[in-house]
């Protein structure tokens, strides 16, 4: 790992572990020694990031100067708060870290009367009625929706008859039932929604449908609505 991604990490760290974070903690998430730890919380400091903290008493970021300030009305934060709560409650494993990442960085902008409200925000999400299954690591559908991409899936249907097909992916839903993958199947040349859980298997095509991808995704959801 080179030292500006060294750095990066232990930034990002310090925005989302629960303040004040040990030093061994720090240590472990950025791969470290807790001596070239230290250098590189003075790295940091040296480039102008305030940390409060010392050795045996932990580490706080109370100024990120990476990152522009941001303003924000509170009912807009109360938003944000329950908004990505319930992706890390819904989100596959990826897209749950990135939603704490993401309320971090946005706590880390804003003057410390707002960070007090948002972490004190009044609005919560909690579901008690979770989806059967839990949702997989989806990170190559998701790429694959990013690069405008088809792919080639097994998939299982209700009867539990399994068929080889080339998708267009457009789009992952989280519906009430579970995680759907919405896309243009070229086997039955027809918009279909897919469960996650259902793909047995999973191989990128070399075929691309980007010019195609914006009104595939109007009409499906035109068609459907």
């Amino acid at each position: 790992m080179s030292r500006p991604e060294r750095l990066f990490r232990l930034l990002n760290a310090l925005r989302v572990l629960p303040k004040p974070v040990t030093a061994a903690r720090l240590a472990r998430e950025t791969e470290v020694s807790e001596r070239t730890l230290y250098r590189d919380i003075e790295s940091l400091r040296s480039g102008g990031v305030l940390v409060d903290g010392a050795p045996g008493l932990g580490y706080t970021l109370t100024e990120d100067p990476t990152l522009p300030p941001q303003t924000f009305e509170r009912i807009e934060m109360e938003a944000l708060v329950v908004g990505l709560s319930d992706v890390r409650q819904r989100g596959d494993p990826a897209l749950a870290k990135a939603a704490d990442t993401a309320l971090a960085k946005i706590t880390a902008t804003l003057p410390e009367r707002l960070q007090r409200q948002i972490l004190h925000a009044t609005h919560m999400v909690h579901r008690y009625e979770t989806p059967s299954k839990e949702t997989p690591d989806i990170s190559d559908i998701r790429h694959a929706c990013w690069d405008e991409r088809a792919i080639d899936i097994n998939y299982c249907d209700a009867n539990g008859v399994v068929t080889g097909r080339r998708i267009y992916p457009l789009a992952i839903a989280y519906l009430d039932k579970g995680c759907g993958l919405l896309a243009w199947c070229c086997l039955r040349q027809g918009y279909r929604k897919f469960w996650i859980e259902r793909i047995t298997a999973f191989k990128p095509a070399e075929e691309s449908f980007r010019p195609e991808r914006a009104r595939l995704l109007r009409d499906y959801l035109a068609e459907f609505s």
